[in-house]
């Protein structure tokens, strides 16, 4: 068989899953009524959350494997290509699939982008409780009976309200999910400081240039948008504003420095133009760089 499937279409992969097309943009498949399967790697032109049964193929994207078991949920946003990495499989469980023209139109497609989780990957899906499973499963339920329904004036609507509802459940459950791995999350926290204070102490602002919160989340293993959700539920700053006060916390030290320049200082903070070092320094502190060196200097 081929090694990759594309599914740029909601009927592509109902027919890939023995699925009746009930509606052209969106739908909701039993994947215990599929037929066993080898070895596929997939590119999605959709909208993909899957609900995993048992006994149901390993998920792979990137170099890494789904953190993913028996009442878990991931997510994936259009152009994301999965690797399901048993030799034979029997899917399980659900897979809730619409495509980006569902949404045109609609206030949903306003703030897709807001559920950031569909940008999360490897060890970062969502594990839900038996409760919550049964949320989800009422969720499909209320999509599939609209699906099922005579289509009419209300049915677009409707199917989008549900999908909105369900979206804004599983945020709900991330947020809990944050708080209930506290405990591993302050860990990755606490690798964060050091990597941050390491990389001052070291010449890569010189080479690399100012700290990014990608380079962070890439030496943490994690994605971009996981590793900011985390760091503002953990701290309530996004990463970003965390990354700059520890620069302006190191800047604040090397001021004191008199055989160095303010410029010097800036360019081996990372900073391409002294300018722009004083503009952020005088936004955090209050003044520029020599205003607060001179007032140091008075004391």
């Amino acid at each position: 068989m081929e090694n990759q499937v594309r599914f740029d279409s909601v009927s592509e992969y109902n027919a890939f899953n023995q699925h009746e097309t009930l509606h052209p943009l969106v739908t909701v498949v039993d994947l215990s009524k599929a037929d066993t399967r080898r070895i596929k790697t997939m590119y999605l032109g959709l909208y993909f959350v899957m609900l995993k049964g048992v006994a149901c193929g390993d998920l792979h994207y990137g170099k890494q494997y789904y953190d993913y078991q028996e009442g878990t949920l991931v997510f994936f946003a259009p152009g994301q290509v999965v690797s399901i990495e048993n030799e034979t499989y029997r899917p399980n469980g659900y897979a809730l699939v619409f495509h980006p023209d569902l949404l045109h139109g609609t206030s949903l497609n306003q703030h897709i982008h807001e559920y950031s989780f569909f940008s999360y990957q490897t060890h970062e899906s969502l594990h839900i409780s038996e409760r919550e499973k049964q949320i989800v499963l009422d969720c499909l339920a209320k999509i599939n009976y609209e699906l099922e329904h005579a289509l009419d004036h209300h049915s677009r609507k409707l199917i989008v309200s549900n999908i909105e509802l369900f979206l804004d459940y599983c945020k709900r459950f991330y947020d809990r999910q944050f708080l209930t791995r506290d405990t591993v999350h302050k860990g990755i926290l606490e690798r964060f400081e050091t990597l941050l204070t390491n990389y001052f102490l070291s010449d890569k602002p010189s080479i690399i240039g100012l700290p990014s919160v990608a380079y962070f989340a890439t030496e943490l293993n994690l994605s971009t948008k996981y590793f900011g959700d985390l760091v503002r539920k953990e701290t309530g700053q996004t990463a970003q504003d965390y990354i700059q006060a520890k620069l302006i916390d190191v800047a604040k030290e090397r001021i004191f420095d008199q055989t160095k320049s303010v410029s010097e200082i800036a360019f081996e903070m990372g900073f391409k133009y002294p300018q722009h070092f004083s503009r952020l320094f005088k936004q955090r502190v209050g003044q520029t760089p020599n205003a607060f060196r001179g007032l140091q200097n008075l004391n």
